[in-house]
């Protein structure tokens, strides 16, 4: 919409300055007038000495209220007057002078609308309510920086990621049209293998941007519950790996998505029976409640994780190459950073440790929910 044209702040300051100054001007000489020129007589006043007899000096001058009057308007004036210059002028300066840190301020937002994130107001002074404003303007430029990088390194991940089975499955199809005496069978299977991974890193993608948004209904959940289902469903991946997967623990109750919750149980359950040891593995789940939170935590066997490895698994895309793996499972590099996202949708917290023996401690954390009654 059309801004309508208006009296600039800095116009509207000076000219309360000025207003204000000038008020206190009239209050000041209604005082006077009160308080003193009220008293004075309208007439001369003779005092008895002198009266009108002869050889006595002549009565000194008395001024009356016209006298004063007189006299005294015209000055008040005046100085009214000067007040009014003066406060404008003042007040302009004054005005300038307030509005110096909003003037930073719009200039920065106008280089962020214009695509320029790195710029910092970086305000010095006293912590008044203009600095107070920068600050908060400066965290909110570094935290949309920082999404927005974040969020550019993502898109330039899934584009790589999407684009390769796709040049795998262009690459099946001119082979095939360019020998057709090819096994035919052969081709499918290794189509559907292809086609297959596009569909999952797609669904990966569409529920990481989900949570990520937290459009979704909370509701009670157990994760207890979700975690023996999560367990059900993967105990034949790990009977084929030779993995022992134990779950223990109490009910932990929290609020959110169910569906959520549980594929965040799900992958974590997943990553713990395929980066682990090549057999003879254990994955054990415990859930319960510490400090008014419900606690999920998954911990695995397996080789010994570099400590510098450990937080850059929930980061999108980013795979551990130093553990145990097939590339039967081998993933679409985004089943911690689902967990992740998911986590911080619920507002929860999520903790990876390397275990000193080998293999990953995984500790989810989330609001624990009031018992029914």
């Amino acid at each position: 919409m059309p801004r309508r044209p208006g009296l600039s702040a800095r116009l509207k300051l000076t000219l309360s300055y000025a207003g204000f100054l000038l008020i206190a001007g009239v209050l000041l000489l209604a005082v006077v007038w009160v308080f003193l020129l009220r008293y004075v007589p309208d007439a001369a006043f003779v005092p008895g000495p002198w009266g009108c007899r002869p050889g006595l000096p002549s009565p000194p001058s008395v001024p009356t209220r016209g006298d004063l009057q007189r006299a005294f308007l015209p000055r008040a004036f005046q100085a009214l007057a000067f007040l009014l210059v003066f406060g404008l002028l003042g007040g302009w300066l004054l005005a300038g002078r307030m509005l110096a840190p909003l003037t930073r301020i719009a200039d920065a937002a106008r280089m962020a609308a214009g695509g320029s994130l790195s710029h910092r107001i970086r305000m010095e002074g006293p912590g008044d309510e203009f600095r107070e404003l920068a600050d908060v303007f400066d965290t909110m430029l570094e935290q949309l920086e920082s999404h927005i990088t974040e969020q550019q390194r993502f898109a330039a991940n899934a584009s790589h990621e999407l684009r390769t089975p796709l040049a795998i499955s262009r690459t099946l199809l001119e082979v095939a049209r360019n020998d057709p005496g090819r096994d035919q069978r052969e081709l499918i299977d290794r189509l559907h293998t292809v086609n297959t991974r596009a569909i999952d890193l797609t669904e990966a993608l569409l529920l990481l941007g989900r949570s990520d948004r937290r459009n979704f209904a909370r509701e009670p959940v157990d994760l207890s519950l979700l975690a023996e289902e999560a367990a059900e469903t993967l105990l034949p991946l790990a009977e084929r790996r030779h993995i022992t997967l134990e779950v223990t623990g109490e009910t932990a109750r929290t609020s959110g998505s169910a569906a959520l919750l549980l594929r965040m149980a799900t992958n974590l359950l997943q990553n713990a029976i395929v980066h682990n040891l090549p057999a003879g593995g254990t994955v054990r789940v415990h859930t319960g409640t510490r400090h008014d939170a419900s606690v999920l935590r998954v911990e695995n066997t397996g080789p010994p994780l570099p400590p510098d490895l450990v937080p850059t698994l929930t980061e999108p895309f980013q795979r551990g190459t130093e553990r145990a793996r097939t590339d039967e499972h081998a993933g679409v590099g985004l089943g911690l950073a689902i967990v992740h996202s998911i986590v911080r949708a619920h507002d929860g917290t999520l903790d990876l440790a390397p275990r000193p023996t080998g293999g990953l401690l995984v500790t989810v954390r989330l609001p624990g929910a009031p018992r029914p009654s």
